[in-house]
């Protein structure tokens, strides 16, 4: 038995929408946490098949939609942006205690950190750079209404919108005072640019989020926060995520996976992906501020909870650094907007 399977029921629902399932079916997490939750689905035959659901316990549906994650990914494939190919959609609660959806297992690295990326060679390394910013290009030259994902969410207004939603956030979750980040929210609102278009935005674009092979993605993961929106917020958070090997400062960042080198330069990935878009890059600092300033944001809800003893007596967390670390990303905020 494992914990967020009901195996029986699960398995039934499988043998009837995937063809060729050869039950009996062994479950195995593979990835956890306050996030979607992601299952392995070995069958006798020994094929593998995925299956999403929403974390365990009490969650927002509008946060964990699994109908809306399932249409995503459903409707982009053939689109240019590589997906795992779905199976179909569970809304019935009364299979396994929540919605799921089901899609093929493709195989491949994710290189979630610097340990993961050693296994990447150098001109993989480079060449997978390079198609990271070439599919998200091809995301946002998506036009929504073509792919039916005309209705994702609203177009307009997109950063004001984030603002919003995450100055609220930083206002019930502070517990102390952070100048850099008061400063940097101020700056943000008072600079905003013009939005250069309304895109498909993945909304966590980074190669935590990819199965890669040879070079390639071979397929982008978590489409749970994406919407419509400002194009070059993906790209601000993306660059943000860059880091080279000269830029580690003994911070939480120092295990992304550039920063073992032999990757394209920020620079590149920016030219690479104008001339795709054809977009106007002029204000990108400002977008990667915005970014920086948002995961503080968060990153203080996490604080806070861990203050409060909410997510339990974790020994190995750094309270002291994190606090440090949400300064920190005020103050590279301000920079970026002060350039």
């Amino acid at each position: 038995m494992i914990e967020g399977i009901e195996e029986s029921r699960v398995t039934s629902w499988l043998a009837a929408h995937v063809p060729a399932l050869t039950p009996p079916v062994t479950y195995t997490l593979i990835a956890g946490g306050h996030s979607n939750l992601t299952f392995a689905c070995d069958d006798a035959a020994g094929r593998r098949y995925v299956l999403r659901r929403p974390p365990l316990g009490h969650v927002l549906e509008s946060a964990h939609d699994m109908s809306r994650e399932h249409h995503v990914v459903s409707a982009l494939a053939n689109c240019g942006v590589p997906v795992a190919p779905t199976y179909g959609l569970c809304p019935d609660t009364a299979i396994n205690g929540a919605p799921f959806f089901v899609m093929k297992f493709v195989a491949g690295l994710v290189p979630h950190d610097a340990t993961a990326a050693q296994a990447l060679t150098l001109p993989e390394r480079e060449r997978l750079g390079l198609h990271v910013a070439e599919v998200l290009a091809t995301l946002h030259c998506l036009v929504p209404e073509q792919v039916g994902l005309g209705n994702l969410g609203r177009k307009e207004n997109y950063i004001a919108r984030q603002l919003k939603r995450w100055a609220s956030q930083w206002e019930q979750t502070k517990t102390h005072p952070v100048p850099a980040m008061e400063e940097a929210f101020q700056l943000l609102s008072a600079r905003m640019p013009i939005q250069v278009g309304a895109s498909i935005v993945h909304g966590d674009y980074r190669l935590g989020n990819m199965i890669v092979a040879d070079g390639k993605i071979r397929a982008l993961l978590d489409w749970e926060l994406c919407t419509l929106g400002d194009p070059l917020a993906d790209l601000g958070y993306l660059l943000n995520t860059w880091l080279g090997p000269e830029e580690r400062m003994g911070d939480v960042e120092d295990a992304l996976p550039t920063t073992i080198g032999g990757f394209p330069s920020r620079a590149k990935l920016m030219t690479h992906y104008a001339a795709i878009t054809g977009f106007d890059l002029t204000h990108i600092d400002y977008y990667r501020a915005f970014s920086h300033w948002r995961i503080g944001a968060i990153r203080q809800g996490v604080y806070k909870r861990y203050l409060m003893g909410a997510m339990g007596s974790d020994r190995a967390f750094d309270l002291e650094g994190y606090k440090r670390n949400i300064a920190r990303k005020g103050e590279i905020a301000v920079q970026l907007l002060s350039q």
